[in-house]
């Protein structure tokens, strides 16, 4: 019922204790909803994020910081991992295919028995002084049909580069003393980037793929064979040795020269992720200074196996050569070295640097020498 004016006017005024008992219970009141109302909207909050978690949608960003005013929650991120497990077994058909073409004395009885060799010097201007009528592949590998089927690299350079990969270059390892080292593998050249008071060239590298011979400052030369006759597109395309990889497809090859093609590029590793590329892999490099500047010559097979009395029956072959040496960091090799792993055919064989050959002399090295870049 309401209340008439008379009963309003006859009522008695309440005491000021009255009024301040009452403010006091109307407060409690107040705090003790909004308190609630606070717990509510962030149990409804985190609830709405958990069922976005459960239906595969993206978590609202916005709506998990609210929530962890009340609610705290630890999450674990892990860090990705290079694959390295290879795709299921298969036939291989490039497996064997290495044709039977054993290393022979260059020279006898002052008569050459073999074709040009390599690695040559590089150095811009430079000519080699036997007569070839082999012509160098001047574009770009995949433009002439050829792909990369195979990668691996050398201890040092087995080319030579003035000013950038030659006799007075350094390294962590001192390059005289190592090739006196009876059992180790030749060293090539080096690069000229080592400075033993930068940490990002003596900072150890934990090697996880790559095999843990491999050093930060060293110089290494990396190889990526092509041919005509590969497995180009297929999950055989990689293949260890590469001698299987470049003769995988019999029929295809008749002239050397014009459908066998390696890429060279030589790096000073260091341990500095500002210098990682993703992809070492599938070929050298072509970025800004990496592959501008080319030396392009035919000349043969390489490594320790062959010098200047012993020569390659492999050739002529395409070498196209990077003349300058580039910083790359330790992560690349070993992320290279996942990517191998990965391959159908067992690439261990190539996770390691291979030995240099010497300096192949003047009188073996082609007079075809050109330039595919200024």
């Amino acid at each position: 019922m309401c209340a008439t004016d008379n009963e309003n006017k006859g009522s008695a005024a309440p005491s000021e204790d009255t009024v301040s008992t009452m403010k006091s219970a109307f407060q409690t009141i107040q705090m003790t909803t909004a308190a609630l109302l606070i717990t509510t909207i962030a149990l409804l909050i985190a609830t709405c994020v958990l069922a976005a978690d459960k239906s595969g949608s993206p978590s609202t960003e916005v709506a998990a910081v609210a929530a962890t005013q009340t609610v705290t929650e630890t999450v674990t991120v892990e860090v990705p991992t290079w694959p390295t497990v290879r795709p299921p077994a298969g036939e291989n058909p490039c497996a064997g295919k290495k044709p039977d073409l054993p290393n022979i004395q260059c020279v006898i009885d002052a008569v050459e028995q073999t074709g040009e060799q390599a690695g040559a010097n590089v150095t811009k201007g430079y000519n080699g002084l036997k007569e070839t009528e082999a012509t160098p592949i001047t574009q770009n590998y995949y433009e002439v049909g050829i792909c990369p089927v195979n990668v691996h690299w050398h201890l040092g350079a087995e080319h030579y580069s003035l000013g950038e990969f030659d006799e007075t270059g350094t390294g962590p390892t001192d390059i005289s003393g190592r090739r006196k080292l009876a059992g180790k593998t030749r060293q090539g050249f080096q690069c000229k980037h080592y400075n033993e008071n930068d940490a990002k060239f003596t900072t150890p590298y934990e090697w996880k793929h790559c095999d843990a011979t491999m050093e930060v400052g060293q110089t290494y030369e990396v190889h990526w064979p092509h041919s005509a006759a590969g497995a180009c597109g297929t999950i055989n395309q990689y293949q260890t040795p590469f001698y299987d990889g470049v003769f995988c497809r019999d029929g295809v090859l008749t002239d050397t020269a014009a459908q066998i093609g390696v890429q060279g590029q030589v790096f000073t590793i260091v341990n500095d992720e500002a210098y990682y590329y993703p992809d070492l892999m599938r070929g050298m490099i072509v970025d800004g200074e990496f592959g501008a500047d080319m030396a392009m010559y035919t000349g043969s097979t390489t490594g320790t196996s062959r010098d200047n009395e012993i020569c390659s029956q492999y050739a002529p072959i395409t070498w196209q050569v990077d003349r300058k040496c580039h910083l790359i960091s330790a992560s690349t090799f070993d992320k290279m070295c996942a990517d191998m792993k990965a391959q159908r055919d067992d690439m261990s064989d190539d996770l390691y640097a291979h030995g240099s050959r010497e300096l192949v002399a003047d009188h073996l090295a082609a007079n075809n020498h050109a330039n595919l870049r200024a």
